[in-house]
């Protein structure tokens, strides 16, 4: 389910670049070149002496010069790096300024492609819900969604989906029936949460998550596990699983990388500047969760490393730091009941 989100700087207005743009970065080659300016010419957007190492004010210079490219110009260097073309002229900027310093940094020291996590988790949930959602209504999972994102290969490798009987509010309204296209009869047949959520657990195992492969859960915002997981386990009388008390945040990551304001990062929107439709029923928990995981590819390919932003902490949602170490999920456990 979506909340209301927020942020933008706004883009620097372009100029006309100062030199035609080269062929540059050919495969099998570890060069970068944006411009027929040589890395050691003059350049407004850096100083000899910003960076300490000569690839970083490389890097900067070619960041200096894709900043007046305009979004044809901008399509056509993608394109020949065979990169895709697809979204708003902030995306594509940022696009080719990661491919470019990814060149330059691997001719500097290769990257080691085993230090980040082998699969992402896309979580959505339904709740339920009432017109208006008065602040007195306590909303309970009706449907637990998760995407399993393979980050090798980009590819979504499997998916799960169960329906949940909601016990304090045990009918829905109109409102949540139209919004989520889930039915009475669908949740009345429905096991309870705690089965649920013993059911999910067992899926990722049988994945060998947090044992053999490292993984992290991505949310849509904040709301899924700091309100409706966190509510919901307290309805169910059981403790807050240890594999969800850390998460990667997409509207966050997405915002901080393509430098756009907060009101931007809702999902039709990021899937809008990405050049992308949203595929499926909105308010559907699984087709909003592909579509989260397609957006989190696009992230993956334009050169983002999706971290865990967020996390539960006593009770209490709070900011994790991007400096913090990169640490996968705990192989997850089903939590005890509480007391």
């Amino acid at each position: 389910m979506e909340e209301q989100k927020e942020n933008r700087p706004q883009a620097a207005p372009s100029e006309p670049p100062r030199s035609p743009v080269r062929a540059a970065c050919p495969p099998g080659r570890q060069h970068c070149r944006i411009s027929d300016q040589e890395p050691n010419e003059k350049n407004s957007t850096a100083s000899s002496n910003d960076f300490s190492d000569p690839v970083y004010k490389e890097i900067a210079l070619a960041n200096g010069y894709i900043n007046r490219m305009t979004r044809d110009e901008l399509r056509s260097k993608l394109a020949e790096f065979k990169l895709e073309t697809r979204g708003v002229k902030d995306v594509l900027r940022k696009r080719l300024k990661n491919y470019c310093k990814k060149q330059k940094l691997m001719q500097k020291e290769p990257i080691n492609g085993e230090s980040y996590y082998d699969y992402i988790c896309v979580v959505d949930f339904e709740a339920t819900c009432e017109e208006g959602n008065p602040p007195e209504f306590v909303h309970e999972i009706i449907e637990f969604p998760v995407v399993l994102l393979n980050t090798r290969t980009l590819e979504i490798e499997d998916t799960f989906q169960q329906y949940v009987k909601p016990e304090i509010n045990p009918k829905l309204s109109n409102f949540c029936i139209n919004l989520t296209g889930i039915t009475q009869e669908v949740v009345d047949k429905a096991d309870t949460f705690p089965q649920v959520l013993q059911n999910v657990i067992e899926w990722m195992r049988q994945w060998e998550l947090g044992t053999k492969y490292t993984y992290s859960m991505l949310t849509d915002g904040s709301w899924d596990m700091s309100k409706f997981l966190n509510i919901q386990c307290r309805i169910s009388r059981i403790k807050y699983p240890s594999f969800a008390k850390k998460w990667i945040n997409i509207r966050k990551s997405y915002g901080n990388f393509y430098k756009v304001p907060r009101n931007q990062t809702k999902l039709t929107i990021m899937l809008e500047q990405l050049g992308m439709n949203y595929d499926g029923r909105p308010h559907s928990g699984l087709d909003d969760s592909k579509n989260i995981a397609r957006i989190a590819i696009r992230m993956l390919q334009d050169g983002c490393e999706l971290r865990v932003n967020e996390q539960m902490h006593a009770g209490q949602l709070m900011t994790v730091s991007s400096a913090a170490p990169l640490e996968g999920a705990p192989a997850p456990q089903m939590p005890r009941y509480r007391n």
